[in-house]
């Protein structure tokens, strides 16, 4: 982001600074006006007199002219301060709308990826639940064999066991007598 400063003009005000006094060629004139009257009675009193109201009357007005251009340029810069903060303001504002498009198009490009990531997460999810249900099943009929293995076992071994005892019971009734 572009840093902005406040613009101050660069006024020179050579023409609008208060002269010095006895320097204004206003004053000179009335200076050798004074002279020439002046023979040093009562018209040189006058004239003296005369010299400092204008010399303070000048004086006051180039202070005054002074002043003017002292308030039109804390004007000017006070003007061209709110207009930088105008100019800060729009821009932050072009920032922040710029930065939550930014955010918006990054947040819709991750929830698409993540649900790209779902579909394919499923895919393989789907394919080791079928695999699972296929072993499952195979284990479910084998079990069910063994079952029927268990049961053939046992019975052949009760079929043994009974027969023992069966022909010595035959024997006991041979000797008994009965053939």
């Amino acid at each position: 982001m572009e840093r902005q400063g406040v613009d101050v003009p660069h006024v020179k005000c050579k023409d609008q600074e208060p002269q010095p006094l006895g320097e204004s060629k206003e004053h000179q004139r009335w200076e050798e006006n004074c002279k020439e009257e002046a023979g040093g009675g009562p018209a040189s009193a006058s004239c003296q007199l005369t010299v400092l109201e204008g010399k303070s009357g000048l004086y006051f007005s180039s202070l005054d002219s002074s002043i003017d251009i002292l308030q039109k340029r804390a004007q000017e810069l006070i003007e061209n301060i709110n207009e930088s903060r105008q100019k800060d303001h729009a821009l932050m504002t072009n920032f922040r709308n710029s930065l939550k498009t930014k955010v918006s198009d990054l947040t819709e490009k991750l929830e698409e990826r993540i649900y790209q990531i779902y579909n394919d997460h499923n895919k393989i999810i789907q394919e080791k639940l079928q695999e699972f249900t296929q072993k499952m099943a195979k284990i479910s009929h084998l079990e069910t064999e063994l079952k029927q293995v268990c049961h053939s076992v046992e019975t052949v071994y009760k079929d043994l066991c009974l027969q023992p005892e069966a022909t010595a019971s035959e024997e006991q009734t041979h000797r008994d007598g009965e053939c």
